[in-house]
C-alpha cells in the first residue's frame, strides 16, 4: 500500500512541477519567490501547485499586487521562502549524512547547519538584500533573528516526521532510494504547517516579508487590465534584483513590503523577541527530547 502510495505522489509530481515552474514565469512576483515556490513543488508535489495557485497566482492580469495583500497569503509566502530555502538546506544535510554515514547527533547538526546557512545567507541576506538597500552585511542583519526563529520550528517538525519514518520504511535513509525522498517530501510538509503561525507572527510583527509583487517599469498599473493596449512592457530582470529602484518602491506599496500586506506596523520589543525566540528553541528541543524518547 506505501509503494502505491509513493508511485502516485510522484506521478502526480511531476506535472505539478512543470505547471508551477512554467506558469510561475508570468506571474509578477519576485524572482527569489518564484524559485522558491518551484523548489516547494519539488518536494511537496500537488501540495506545492496548490499553494502557488490559491497564494500566488495572479487571477487577473494587473490584480497581484491586491489578490496577495491577504494577510494569509502574505504569511504563505513567508513560510514557503523559509520551506524552500531552509528545507532544501535540511534535506541536503541529512542526504550527506546518510552517505557518510555520520552519528544522529552529527548528522542534526549537519542539517541544522546547512538548513540555516543556506537558507539565511542565500535565499533570505543574499536574494532580498534589495530590501536592504542592496547591502548585503546590512541584509545579514535585518534577516537574522526572523530567519533563526522560522528554522528552528520547521527543523522541529521535519525531525518529528523524518527520522521515525526512516526507521520504520525500508531504505527511508538511503538517498539513493525513492523511500528518502518521499519521507524527507512529507517532513518538509510537516515542517511547513509548524512554521506557519511563527511566520504569522514575524510578518505581522514586521519582521519579515511576505509576497512581493515586481512589475516592469513600463507595465501598466494595477487594476487596469480593460485599459487600452499600451506599448510592451521591457522584459522583466529575473536576476534576483529589481529592474529599477522605482520597482522596489512600487513593490513595496503593493504588498511586497514587509509586515501584513505592506501596512505599516509596530515592530515588537526586544522581550517579545526574545520570549518569541526562547519558545522556538524550546519546541526544538522538545522534538529531539520526542524523538530520544521514541527510540529508546
Amino acid at each position: 500500500m506505501l509503494a502505491g502510495a509513493m508511485l502516485l505522489w510522484f506521478v502526480l509530481t511531476v506535472p505539478s512541477i512543470a505547471f508551477v515552474a512554467i506558469d510561475i514565469r508570468r506571474t509578477p512576483e519576485s524572482a527569489v519567490l518564484k524559485w522558491g515556490f518551484v523548489i516547494l513543488t519539488v518536494f511537496t508535489g500537488p501540495i506545492g501547485a496548490f499553494f502557488y495557485v490559491l497564494g500566488c497566482r495572479e487571477p487577473l492580469p494587473g490584480l497581484h499586487e491586491a489578490y496577495v495583500s491577504a494577510t494569509w497569503r502574505q504569511v504563505l509566502g513567508s513560510t514557503m521562502h523559509c520551506a524552500a530555502g531552509d528545507g532544501l538546506g535540511i534535506i541536503a544535510g541529512a542526504a550527506i549524512a546518510s552517505f557518510l554515514a555520520v552519528g544522529e547527533v552529527s548528522g542534526l547538526i549537519l542539517e541544522y547547519a546547512l538548513g540555516f546557512g543556506f537558507g539565511w545567507g542565500y535565499f533570505q541576506a543574499y536574494a532580498m538584500r534589495d530590501m536592504a538597500g542592496g547591502s548585503y552585511l546590512r541584509s545579514m542583519r535585518m534577516t537574522f533573528i526572523p530567519e533563526l526563529l522560522s528554522m528552528n520550528v520547521l527543523m522541529a517538525g521535519m525531525q518529528l516526521v523524518a527520522k521515525p519514518w526512516m526507521q520504520q520504511i525500508p531504505s527511508g535513509n538511503d538517498p539513493l532510494g525513492a523511500s528518502f525522498w518521499f519521507v524527507m517530501s512529507m517532513a518538509l510538509l510537516a515542517g511547513f504547517l509548524c512554521a506557519y503561525p511563527m511566520n504569522w507572527w514575524l510578518v505581522t510583527r514586521n519582521l519579515k516579508h511576505g509576497m512581493i509583487t515586481v512589475r516592469a517599469a513600463l507595465a501598466p498599473a494595477p487594476h487596469t487590465a480593460h485599459a487600452k493596449k499600451t506599448t510592451p512592457a521591457p522584459k522583466q530582470d529575473t536576476s534576483g534584483e529589481h529592474a529599477d529602484p522605482s520597482a522596489s518602491t512600487h513593490a513595496e506599496k503593493h504588498g511586497g513590503g514587509h509586515g501584513s500586506a505592506g501596512h505599516a506596523a509596530e515592530m515588537p520589543s526586544t522581550g517579545a523577541v526574545f520570549a518569541v525566540g526562547a519558545l522556538s528553541f524550546a519546541l526544538l528541543g522538545a522534538s529531539l527530547v520526542i524523538l530520544f524518547l521514541l527510540r529508546s
